[in-house]
């Protein structure tokens, strides 16, 4: 039997662990090895409610919905600008925030459907900089305002070391949650200017529900992340 020596069997499981918790994060396609995360950029399409057909810009599908589906309405269209990025979609009256991410936008790492309800917090997303309930906030209310998901703070170089503390931390159990809370961690570093205490951490996550238990680490890597960008002070 061959025998793994335990400086490699500790890297492995250091990019597997890596790995596990940048998928709960939601970053698309994520390659771990021993020597680190790469990450592959994916390209943006704008896919047909309808058919599913599947265009490269919207004036394109929005053609194809006019020439193709004469028999329905032409949806609404809203402007939303995710993670600095600007979007323009096509979205139904009734769709909440988290079914426009999903449907129109394809970001399905921080929209997460639990609940359903607003009482588990793991649709949390940042809506003009405050935490917003995805599930419970209509996608035509979000028409030009500012929206960031734990994708886009995690692509985001000036929280990496947030980034590095969650996996350090190993705060993906089974991950379900863990993309509101990530977000959450950057509302708390943000709002308390990269001096948080405990007990606010813990208050600021109180709304976040864990079936896993990991509240404790989150409060953890939060603290060292705000330790870390702080400059060690």
């Amino acid at each position: 039997m061959t025998q793994i020596p335990r400086r490699e069997f500790l890297k492995a499981g250091t990019a597997a662990i890596a790995g596990a918790t940048l998928s709960a994060l939601g970053l698309g396609s994520i390659t771990a090895s021993a020597e680190g995360v790469a990450f592959e950029k994916q390209v943006f399409v704008y896919t047909c409610p309808v058919c599913g057909k599947q265009f490269s810009d919207f004036e394109k599908l929005k053609a194809h919905f006019t020439g193709n589906h004469k028999e329905l309405d032409l949806p609404k269209t809203v402007t939303f600008i995710i993670n600095q990025v600007e979007y323009d979609v096509f979205v139904e009256d009734h769709w909440t925030l988290r079914e426009a991410l999903v449907r129109a936008i394809g970001l399905t790492g921080n929209a997460k459907q639990m609940c359903d309800r607003g009482g588990c917090g793991s649709c949390t997303v940042l809506i003009d900089g405050r935490p917003a309930l995805a599930c419970t906030t209509l996608a035509v209310e979000c028409d030009g305002k500012q929206i960031e998901t734990s994708e886009g703070i995690a692509a985001d170089p000036e929280y990496r070391p947030l980034l590095e503390a969650y996996v350090r931390n190993d705060t993906a159990q089974c991950g379900y949650c863990t993309p509101a809370q990530f977000t959450m961690a950057k509302y708390i570093l943000s709002k308390y200017d990269l001096n948080p205490t405990e007990e606010q951490i813990r208050t600021e996550l109180s709304g976040n529900i864990c079936r896993c238990g990991t509240y404790a680490r989150h409060v953890k890597a939060i603290m060292e992340a705000a330790a870390e960008m702080r400059g060690g002070q």
